[in-house]
């Protein structure tokens, strides 16, 4: 994971930093802890295996980029038939990086290149604003809870440590380099 932070000007900005970067947090902590087993485990019916749904948030992630802030380096897509779980953590670390200098642009205040939010080709652009922010954060949530579902499903139960790390944000915030947690600006 980047340590590096990108340099924000209004709270809003750092705070948007921060919460991508504990959001990718837990996306990390779900691939580390799941069963290596149950990565490439086919779903029944017509339904993602988990490691194409960690390739899809890397993919949708390097479209944002490249729609949004082309001037940024946009990471390489993953291959869902071949992706290994190091490589999607790899591939993930990076695309969330370029997220968050995306996302400290836009909401910095400081007049940088990103004026609109561009989800994809065929949608309507929007301005900048912390409903970029909150779409962002909804994709990867709702594909979270996939991953936490399937694993389950297919009898590749995850820790309870894991659920409740999930949702510890003063802990998640720490490990992502803000060591006062939510709230506090660092």
């Amino acid at each position: 994971m980047s340590k590096r932070q990108p340099k924000v000007h209004t709270q809003l900005g750092r705070a948007a930093v921060h919460i991508f970067a504990a959001n990718d947090r837990m996306n990390q902590l779900l691939i580390e802890h799941l069963d290596p087993a149950a990565w490439r485990t086919k779903p029944p019916g017509n339904t993602r295996t988990i490691a194409a749904i960690f390739t899809h948030v890397h993919n949708v992630r390097t479209k944002w980029i490249r729609l949004t802030a082309p001037h940024l380096k946009v990471p390489r897509q993953l291959n869902r038939a071949n992706c290994t779980q190091q490589q999607a953590r790899a591939a993930l670390a990076e695309s969330a990086a370029r997220c968050a200098e995306m996302l400290a642009e836009a909401l910095g205040g400081s007049g940088g290149r990103v004026k609109k939010f561009l989800r994809d080709g065929w949608a309507k652009p929007w301005p900048v604003g912390p409903e970029m922010l909150c779409y962002m954060l909804a994709h990867e949530a709702h594909h979270r809870g996939q991953v936490c579902m399937l694993a389950h499903q297919l009898q590749f139960p995850l820790p309870k440590e894991l659920g409740y790390g999930l949702w510890n944000w003063d802990k998640l915030w720490k490990e992502c380099g803000s060591p006062q947690g939510p709230g506090h600006d660092t």
